[in-house]
């Protein structure tokens, strides 16, 4: 699968992922974002890509390699979860790994390209996401995408010593 946008393009993943997707999970800077306690083994990480290629509608998730047009490097992922065909809806959560590539606009991107084929392809009526309080950057992001702010977690995650809100933000098809 290849989903293609102007700076981006968004593709399955493959064997060759592997040392890249080790590095940005074993990251102990994006676990409290991703909800991550541990190490992920590269045994681990190497089964899930084996069973990866598993239709949406059977693994009920999906994750797209985020790789910049025209070129071979990956910047980042971003993951369809809790995929619900019933009543249509997914979570959506994005990583772009390279801190290099952070802040250029990759991210917001590569979420409306994920939109456009979850509403197109998937025929979904809406996306959501759970963002914790003090992860301003992601939470810039979805409400500059024209997510909404619909509930809010009160000290829903602890980190650092301190408990910490979780915002639930959703895109509903218009």
């Amino acid at each position: 699968m290849l989903l293609q946008g102007k700076k981006l393009q968004l593709r399955a993943l493959e064997p060759k992922d592997l040392e890249l997707l080790y590095k940005w999970e074993n990251n102990p800077e994006v676990w409290p974002v991703s909800g991550t306690l541990a190490p992920f083994s590269r045994f681990v990480i190497e089964q899930y890509l084996t069973v990866s290629h598993h239709d949406i509608y059977s693994s009920k998730e999906l994750r797209l390699m985020i790789d910049l047009s025209g070129s071979t490097k990956s910047i980042g992922c971003i993951d369809l979860f809790d995929f619900d065909p019933k009543n249509k809806r997914a979570g959506i959560g994005i990583l772009i790994g390279d801190e290099g590539e952070r802040r250029k606009g990759y991210a917001a991107e590569a979420v409306e390209i994920v939109i456009e084929y979850c509403f197109t392809t998937l025929d979904l009526h809406q996306v959501y996401c759970s963002v914790i309080a003090d992860n301003q950057d992601s939470l810039s992001l979805f409400r500059k995408l024209n997510f909404e702010t619909t509930g809010t977690r009160k000290d829903w995650n602890h980190n650092k010593g301190q408990f910490v809100d979780e915002y639930f933000l959703q895109f509903i098809r218009k």
